[in-house]
Parts: C-alpha cells; structure tokens; sequence
C-alpha cells in the first residue's frame, strides 16, 4: 500500500532542482511510474514528496543534436520504437525499444526512468553503450555530462546527485558499413543476458568492433580485449572463430550470482550468446538476415 506523499509539479527543470535540493533524500523523481510505485507500494522506498517532471517541457523530445542522436528523459520507450529520428540515426535501438517489458509498461515508461533505476538487467542500457551514450544532468548549479558507463556504478546505483535531473541521453550513431544486432534471452519478466554487438566493416575487414554485455552482473559493460580480437578479421573470419571471442568475453564478464542463475552458467550463456550476436551481426554486414530461433531468445 503506498503511503501518503505530497506531489510537486515543478514548472521548469530549475524548479524541480530546487525542490530536490529542499527535500534531500525524501523526495523522489516520477515520471513514468513503472519501477517507482512498485517500490514505493512494496515498502523499499519510503518518501515524503514525489516530483513530477514528465511534463517539463523538451524532455521529450528526440531530435538531432550536433551529428548525434539525442532523446530526452521522458520519452517513453513506445515514442522511442516509433520515432522516425531513431529509425534514421540508430535503428538498433528502435527495434529493441520494441521488445522492452510489455507494451502497457513501453507506453509510460520512459528512457530516462530506466537508466536512473539502474536495473541490471536493462535492455536499453547495455545497447546504448555501443552508442558511446553519455547522459546529461541538470542541476540548479548547471549541467554536467557523463558517459553511461560512469553514470550506472552499480545495481540500482548511479552517480546522480540528490538535485540533479537526469534530463536526456545522447547517442554517437554508428559509421557507415556497420551492423549491428541484440540477443538476448531469459525466462523470467527479466532477461537473464543481453548481448550488444556491432561490426564496421570496410574494404572487407573488419575496421570496427563493439561489444556489450549486460544482465549477467551489477551493470552492463563494454569488453574491449573480445572487440580488439576482431580487427582487420574477414567476415568469414568473424563467422569462423566467433566461438573464440565468445570464450573471451565470457572470461571478461564481471557474471555474479543471483536468482537468473550461477555466475559460471551466466559466463556460458556469455560465450554462447556473444557468439550467436556475432554470427547475426557478421550475416547482416555479408547481406544475409539469420532466420535461426531458439527457445526464450529474442533477436533483434
């Protein structure tokens, strides 16, 4: 049952800062909802004042902004899926927008409520990493912006200070000759892995190599020795010993305990499932789509 808690509706981002700024501690951002009064009716979150900013205005949007993508904090992931910007500049993200959650949690919840709640097991998170994400933080002192690797510390845990909003993400679209592909698999509500993976290839090398990896530890991560394997490789290189570079970002993944299962069973499906991502990547930039399917696996 959620407890009584007052209800600010700030008409600026400065005067939701300054609200967060009074309060301290026992005020909590709200937009979409979607995690927060799960937690709050759950008891694990106990506050005396919750801030709506879904109506601020721009921190919906999704435009173009200086050769990057930039998508504003409450832009729900259903906006997200449809946006023709997102189509245009990052088409990967488009298509895994789409297999977030269900589509009554896409339709309100936002892009920014995911990456602040800092899930573990977040689609968007690890995918946005291959984009070289950074988040911008506004605050009554100015804006700050931060790489999506040093804003997410851990299992719902970021760097955001107490008074500030995360107010939008900004996304490095991909160099022309790239591919890209998202698997992920799991049983529960939750995956239980995502993998990221994206190819730039030129001259019929591989120039390029991007590989995350999220869900399997207290955050996603980047695996820069399994993406520098892969330069100056054929795609026929890349479909032959992908099974390596699986092994390699297995032992490279920081893979914990917890209810989806061991962390050596994580570190497997690791191997397993960065080399699938790779074969799909590696057909796409030959021209081919993979028709393979496999139980509990979403690939996108």
């Amino acid at each position: 049952m959620l407890r009584p808690f007052a209800l600010h509706r700030p008409a600026t981002v400065a005067e939701a800062s300054e609200i967060l700024a009074q309060e301290g501690r026992d005020a909590a951002l709200y937009a979409g909802g979607t995690e927060l009064l799960v937690i709050l009716k759950e008891g694990l979150l106990r506050v005396k004042s919750l801030v709506d900013v879904k109506r601020l205005p721009g921190l919906a949007d999704i435009r173009a902004d200086d050769g990057h993508l930039l998508i504003g904090a409450t832009a729900t992931h259903r906006t997200v899926e449809h946006a023709p910007e997102v189509h245009a500049r990052c088409p990967l993200i488009a298509r895994v927008a789409r297999h977030v959650a269900n589509v009554r949690v896409r339709s309100v919840g936002t892009v920014g409520g995911n990456l602040a709640f800092a899930d573990p097991h977040s689609d968007l998170a690890t995918v946005f990493l291959l984009f070289d994400a950074k988040v911008r933080l506004s605050a009554r002192a100015g804006e700050r912006e931060l790489a999506l690797g040093d804003f997410v510390v851990g299992p719902y845990e970021t760097s955001r200070r107490d008074e500030e909003i995360l107010t939008s993400v900004r996304l490095l679209p991909w160099p022309a000759g790239t591919a890209g592909a998202y698997v992920k698999y799991g049983l529960h509500e939750r995956p239980t892995l995502g993998v990221a993976v994206a190819l730039t290839v030129a001259g019929g090398a591989v120039r390029g190599a991007r590989i995350a990896v999220g869900c399997v530890g207290p955050r996603p991560q980047r695996l820069a020795g399994a993406e520098g394997r892969l330069g100056g490789w054929s795609l026929a290189d890349v479909e032959r010993r992908a099974e390596e570079v699986g092994a390699e970002a297995a032992a490279a993944v920081d893979a914990v305990d917890d209810l989806h299962g061991s962390a050596e069973y994580k570190r497997d499906m690791t191997r397993v499932f960065v080399r699938r991502a790779l074969l799909v990547a590696a057909g796409r930039a030959a021209g081919r789509e993979s028709h393979e399917r496999h139980p509990h696996t979403v690939v996108v």
